[in-house]
């Protein structure tokens, strides 16, 4: 991998019946195709054995006394990223949904300096195979897809936890990230900043157990807020 330092993050919360399947498929992946891809796991305040399971197969985390949500457990793992100098670092979902053999792809345009950032979407490409989520949902993935009249780039898959940065972003996002509705924030953030954006086609599965953070009778309210949120945004430096 161009001897290219990739850390995966997985922020976890109450994720007991998926971390260790999760945490196994990317170990089992790497002896098969000797790769060295690093793994943290970021335990954001579960209340459920999570910790435990970690604890149990010696799993290399970090235990969030407090939950802080999905911005705060990623930012901490884009500090310990920071603080071990790591050159790309991939977040990561803990709940089963995202494919390790796409890693390679998401990082692929970073080692070659065609991005800062990485976004695997599930609209680029069709496949009915794949899953896409609900149809209320991806309708308010498309509104939020109009961060084009902020920015002057469109992003199809904006709440896309599968995603990759580059050493540039592990630094400014150590210091500056979003607590509330972090991909598609951030994303903007990223762009009002100069930093480039790509995307690559990649599948996703249905969460194998546990509920979504976000419930169906969220997804109205939550689109609507990130979207203000996103043209409340002031420009770049």
């Amino acid at each position: 991998m161009n001897n290219k330092r990739i850390l995966i993050i997985i922020p976890a919360y109450n994720e007991e019946d998926n971390i260790l399947n999760t945490y196994e498929n990317i170990i089992k992946y790497n002896k098969k195709n000797k790769t060295n891809y690093d793994v943290v796991v970021i335990n954001d305040g579960s209340t459920d054995s999570t910790e435990e399971i970690l604890v149990k197969n010696n799993i290399n985390h970090i235990r969030l006394i407090h939950n802080l949500g999905i911005g705060g457990a990623v930012q901490t793992g884009y500090k310990y990223a920071l603080y071990h100098d790591y050159d790309i670092a991939v977040q990561f979902d803990g709940d089963g949904q995202h494919n390790v053999e796409y890693v390679e792809k998401i990082v692929d345009p970073i080692i070659n300096r065609r991005a800062n950032m990485v976004i695997g979407s599930r609209f680029i490409k069709k496949d009915k195979d794949n899953f896409q989520t609900t149809a209320s949902r991806r309708m308010g993935i498309k509104i939020i897809s109009k961060i084009k009249m902020k920015t002057g780039k469109k992003i199809y898959d904006t709440t896309s936890g599968f995603r990759a940065i580059d050493k540039g972003l592990i630094e400014y996002y150590s210091r500056i990230y979003p607590t509330e509705y972090p991909e598609p924030i951030s994303s903007v953030e990223a762009l009002n900043n100069g930093f480039v954006i790509d995307e690559v086609p990649a599948k996703m599965n249905e969460r194998t157990a546990g509920k979504s953070s976000i419930g169906s009778w969220k997804n109205a309210y939550y689109m609507i807020n990130v979207t203000l949120s996103i043209f409340m945004l002031k420009g770049g430096k």
